[in-house]
């Protein structure tokens, strides 16, 4: 039997001094090592809870593949393990939302015998919710990382609300580099555009960082997005071209007319028009 080390995998939140939860406090500051992937304020606010956090930083390298730094990472949550410690990995925003070494590490630490727990984050996802008021109940929510979504067909429904993930990675096919092609973000436009009309808005987002500054989100056209400048922390955001119409064919399975249908309160605010995010405007971040 292995040694009883435990794996704590805790998320910072987008604005580490007030979205780290107190749970995540806590695992940190028990903690007899943390391993984490932040840098900057963040950073600084985990060695004050715990000075035995080291930074994963340099695991990445200009011309390194992605997954190479990531397999590095992985091995470096789980070796002190066998030790018998106790390592909490801290990782930004959600540590299970688009943070693969933070899923590797823990199935790998459950199959050597060793405690392994994740714990919930707050995501870019939550602010993007809160800053463009968005009820994903209300039309209904499509999520796909930018590059996946344009290499692999997917059938989406207009009439949901739709969010691309890391647009700034599109172009970047030896993942291997932080550019993006304009020329990639012109053909997802041209893919979209069956769906969706040339100047139907897409909404640049960008949640804020720091507690006085402000979310980036700026509108532009379907037609123009390759002309947009995007950061390695932006997503885009379509929202619905309509309200969904409702299936006859269901509702007599259902024994139900349409007339006789109660809709609930978000089923016929989605047919007002009224949209949060379209009436923002442009805000930039700082």
């Amino acid at each position: 039997m292995p040694d009883s080390g435990r794996l704590s995998i805790v998320g910072t939140g987008i604005r580490p001094g007030g979205q780290l939860t107190t749970e995540a406090r806590h695992l940190i500051a028990a903690a007899d090592q943390v391993l984490t992937v932040v840098d900057g304020l963040a950073l600084n606010v985990l060695k004050a809870i715990n000075p035995a956090t080291e930074s994963m930083q340099d695991c990445y390298a200009v011309g390194r593949q992605r997954d190479d730094s990531y397999a590095e990472m992985v091995s470096r949550l789980l070796a002190p393990l066998s030790q018998g410690k106790h390592v909490c990995g801290a990782f930004y925003g959600h540590p299970g939302v688009f943070v693969w070494p933070a899923h590797q590490a823990i199935k790998l630490a459950r199959a050597n015998g060793h405690s392994a727990t994740m714990y919930p984050g707050i995501s870019a996802e939550g602010c993007l919710f809160a800053d463009l008021g968005l009820d994903p109940a209300m039309h209904g929510c499509q999520s796909y990382e930018a590059s996946d979504f344009l290499l692999y067909p997917r059938k989406i429904d207009p009439t949901a609300a739709l969010i691309l993930w890391q647009p700034a990675a599109l172009g970047d096919h030896s993942r291997s580099t932080f550019k993006t092609d304009p020329a990639w973000v012109q053909v997802l436009a041209d893919v979209l555009q069956a769906d969706y009309p040339a100047d139907h808005p897409v909404i640049i987002y960008q949640a804020a960082t720091f507690p006085l500054e402000s979310p980036r989100i700026e509108s532009v056209p379907l037609c123009q997005l390759h002309q947009a400048r995007f950061s390695q922390l932006s997503t885009l955001f379509l929202k619905p071209t309509g309200p969904p119409r409702l299936s006859e064919e269901r509702l007599i399975r259902l024994g139900l007319k349409p007339e006789n249908f109660t809709h609930a309160e978000f089923q016929l605010s989605r047919g007002t028009g009224n949209w949060n995010a379209s009436k923002s405007g442009t805000r930039r971040s700082g």
